[in-house]
């Protein structure tokens, strides 16, 4: 995984806590386990939203730039919003790596992450990660944790499910209600 430049922010004295957040931590967070030869089968893929950005170009979400800088930053407007990936063909997919804003020490909200063949994600959807504890953004309740943004994104193992579409949902942050993406990477092998 190549790692964009970690933000020259200073961390913000009341940063949240709770059972659900993983402390913030300056150790990279453990490996995801994938086959050899994986690619990031997203670069340059086309990205649909729920809604139109207000702040830079959808194409930001593959370009694969993730700086913290705010040319490589999509932001949408308030409420649960998604950005969805076609792949161009259904792939075996054993990981997808994001990163939502990094240029600020934050806590993004109701992260979700599903896959499907479905572009209109109404049949065959897999949740892959989902920390909506309370499903507020009613797309089911959530088990993982709340994480901070850093420059390490935060990598969910997808163990060769298949699927064409990447579908990526927030609903704010603890500094803001609006909702932001800057990189997502979906891993597979080449041909499959």
């Amino acid at each position: 995984l190549s790692l964009p430049s970690k933000s020259l922010k200073g961390t913000p004295e009341d940063l949240p806590s709770g059972p659900n957040i993983d402390p913030l931590s300056d150790i990279p967070p453990k490996p995801v386990n994938v086959p050899k030869g994986v690619v990031n089968v997203a670069l340059d893929k086309p990205v649909t939203s729920s809604v139109a950005p207000y702040l830079g170009e959808l194409k930001i979400v593959t370009d694969g730039k993730k700086e913290p800088i705010d040319d490589d930053a999509v932001e949408f407007r308030k409420g649960t919003q998604w950005v969805q990936i076609d792949l161009g063909r259904s792939h075996a997919i054993h990981a997808i790596a994001m990163w939502h804003d990094h240029r600020y020490i934050q806590v993004m909200r109701d992260v979700i992450v599903q896959v499907s063949d479905d572009p209109e994600f109404k049949t065959g959807v897999i949740t892959l990660y989902n920390n909506d504890t309370d499903n507020s953004s009613e797309l089911g309740v959530g088990t993982d944790r709340e994480y901070f943004e850093q420059h390490f994104g935060r990598v969910v193992p997808a163990n060769g499910v298949k699927a064409r579409y990447v579908r990526g949902y927030t609903r704010g942050s603890n500094q803001s209600g609006l909702n932001v993406w800057q990189e997502i990477e979906v891993y597979a092998l080449p041909g499959q």
